[in-house]
């Protein structure tokens, strides 16, 4: 995993934080973070030295290391990303939030847990078409930019067998690439 040191020239202040693609979110004892704009992921590693995504987590959602019981725990930027500190005496105010991470963890685990290869990165693709999409004329966008390699991180594939799989849906018409971005067809 890769360590990033602290550089207060990117802070906005003591609670406010800009950071770029790859970055990682400082992880401060007893800290919750609220994204303010970007996507970050959540990651771990195993013993193998395999990468284990955790979540994917967007503007509005409340991460850090008081929500988690993984060692080790990185929460990587996904895009240009800026977050604040949430102050402890507002942490029963993000229970919404706390609760969207519980449901979010749950819905990827049942995702990862498919048996066919086919069937699990169509359902991944879905959910990222459900929680980072937006509408287009024909399906719908999945507004982020992810890596073959990424995607197979999160769901326990080989990067190959995921770009096999992509020009297979593609082929299909069920996905269509738009700027390195994937659309969702409509049925």
């Amino acid at each position: 995993m890769v360590n990033m040191s602290l550089n207060p020239a990117r802070s906005l202040n003591l609670r406010r934080w800009i950071l770029n693609r790859r970055d990682l979110v400082p992880l401060r004892s007893g800290t919750l973070w609220k994204i303010e704009q970007g996507v970050v992921r959540t990651l771990t590693c195993c013993q193998e030295g395999t990468l284990v995504t955790l979540g994917f987590w967007r503007s509005g959602d409340i991460i850090g290391e008081p929500l988690s019981r993984i060692s080790p725990y990185q929460i990587e930027c996904l895009t240009g990303v800026e977050v604040s500190i949430l102050p402890a005496e507002f942490w029963q105010q993000g229970l919404d939030a706390e609760l969207r991470h519980i449901q979010q963890a749950e819905e990827l685990l049942s995702i990862v847990h498919c048996k066919s290869a086919h069937f699990c990165l169509l359902q991944f693709l879905l959910w990222l078409a459900q929680k980072f999409g937006c509408e287009v004329n024909q399906g719908r966008l999945i507004d982020l930019q992810l890596t073959h390699q990424e995607i197979a991180e999160t769901i326990g594939m080989t990067r190959v067998t995921v770009t096999r799989l992509l020009n297979q849906f593609e082929q299909e018409g069920k996905i269509r690439r738009c700027r390195q971005r994937l659309v969702l067809l409509c049925d």
